[in-house]
C-alpha cells in the first residue's frame, strides 16, 4: 500500500511539478535558519584555540580532503556534526550509521568500500571518520586493512569519552582520590588514548595530533600513501560539544 501511495505521489509530482513557491513565509524562515545555522557554525570552526573543538577539526579536513572521497562516518557527535561540516561532495559517496545510531559498523563499512574501490581501480580513497568511542566497538579491524593493504585513512576524534570526556590533568586528580571505577563517571575513557600506536602495532602508519598544522601535515602524509592505512588520531578539546541545540532533548545523552 505504502509502495502504491509512493508511485501515486511520485507520477503526480513529476506530471506537475513542484509548485510550492520560493517566497513563501515557510520557505523564507526555513532560509534564515540555515543562514543562522552556518553563521553558529562558521564561528566555531573558525576558532583558534587548542586543543580544537570538533568545528574547527572538520573545518579543516573538509578542505584537504579530495572531493570524490568516500566518507565513512560513526559516532554521536562525531557523526552527527560530520554530515553538515563534511559533506560529501558526490552522490554514493557516504556511508555512515543511518537513523538507526548503529555503532561498530564504520570500520567495516571502509574495509568493503576500499576493496570494492581496489577493484574497480577508480583511485577514490576511502576515509574513515571515528569517534574514539565509536572506534573501540571494532577498532580491531585495522589488522584487516593492514592485513590486506588498505588504504583507508582513518581519522579518531578523539575526546577522551562517550560524548564527552576529562582532560589529562583533571584525571590524574580523581586517580589520586581513590578507585577511578567509582570515581570517574562510566561514560569516560583513557585520556589521551594512543589509538595511532595501535595501527603502527600491525604496520600501518599512525599520527598523533593536537595542532591544525599538525593536521594538514598527517593528512597530506596519508592521503598521499598507498601501500596501506593510516590512522590519525586527533586530541580535541574534552568538553567540545555540538553548537547551541534549539530542541536539546532531541540531541541529548541519557548515559
Amino acid at each position: 500500500m505504502v509502495l502504491m501511495w509512493s508511485s501515486q505521489l511520485l507520477e503526480q509530482i513529476t506530471k506537475e511539478g513542484w509548485k510550492y513557491p520560493s517566497n513563501t513565509e515557510w520557505w523564507s524562515s526555513l532560509k534564515e535558519k540555515m543562514a543562522a545555522n552556518a553563521k553558529t557554525s562558521q564561528a566555531l570552526a573558525l576558532q583558534a584555540v587548542e586543543p580544537m573543538n570538533y568545528y574547527t577539526l572538520f573545518h579543516h579536513m573538509a578542505q584537504l580532503l579530495p572531493p570524490d572521497c568516500i566518507i565513512v562516518s560513526e559516532g554521536a557527535n562525531t557523526m552527527d556534526i560530520g554530515r553538515t561540516m563534511l559533506p560529501n561532495s558526490l552522490p554514493r559517496h557516504r556511508l555512515d550509521a543511518g537513523t538507526f545510531g548503529t555503532m561498530g559498523v564504520g570500520l567495516g563499512f571502509a574495509t568493503a568500500a576500499a576493496a570494492l574501490e581496489r577493484g574497480q581501480g577508480t583511485g577514490q580513497r576511502v576515509v574513515c571518520v571515528e569517534g574514539d568511542s565509536a572506534f573501540g566497538f571494532s577498532g580491531m579491524e585495522v589488522e584487516t586493512m593492514c592485513r590486506y593493504k588498505l588504504a583507508v585513512v582513518i581519522i579518531v576524534v578523539n575526546n577522551n569519552g562517550i560524548y564527552s570526556g576529562v582532560d589529562p590533568e583533571t584525571w590524574s586528580e580523581m586517580a589520586k582520590m581513590g578507585d577511578l571505577t567509582t570515581i570517574a563517571p562510566p561514560v569516560t575513557l583513557l585520556p589521551e588514548a594512543r589509538y595511532d600506536e595501535v595501527m603502527r602495532a600491525f604496520g600501518g602508519q599512525g599520527f598523533l595530533v593536537r595542532t591544525v598544522e599538525e593536521l594538514h601535515s598527517a593528512l597530506q602524509a596519508s592521503l598521499s600513501y598507498w601501500e596501506g592505512p593510516s590512522l590519525i588520531n586527533v586530541l580535541i578539546d574534552p568538553a567540545s560539544d555540538r553548537k547551541q541545540q534549539e530542541f536539546p532533548w532531541l540531541t541529548r545523552s541519557h548515559l
